[in-house]
């Protein structure tokens, strides 16, 4: 009688998955913007007090200053949560 083929038989390794590297730090445009408020605040304060009869500056008076200081707080808000 013919004898049976034996078959070559692997062991079952499960299939590997590499785990996703973990993303650390901010956006890329995060820094820019951030940096953006700042120096925006920082032209909108002095802008006032060299040119304060442009039309913009005009009718605020002087809660421009407290605008430019708006724009400073933002982007040192956002300081606080860039990594």
């Amino acid at each position: 009688m013919p004898e049976s083929r034996v078959r070559k038989n692997k062991n079952f390794t499960p299939p590997s998955t590499t785990p996703q590297p973990v993303k650390f730090g901010s956006a890329s445009w995060w820094a820019p913007v951030m940096v953006g408020f700042f120096v925006l605040g920082l032209l909108w304060i002095v802008v006032y007090y060299i040119a304060p009869d442009l039309p913009p500056w005009r009718f605020l008076t002087w809660t421009n200053v407290l605008v430019g200081f708006a724009f400073i707080g933002i982007g040192f808000g956002m300081s606080t949560r860039w990594k």
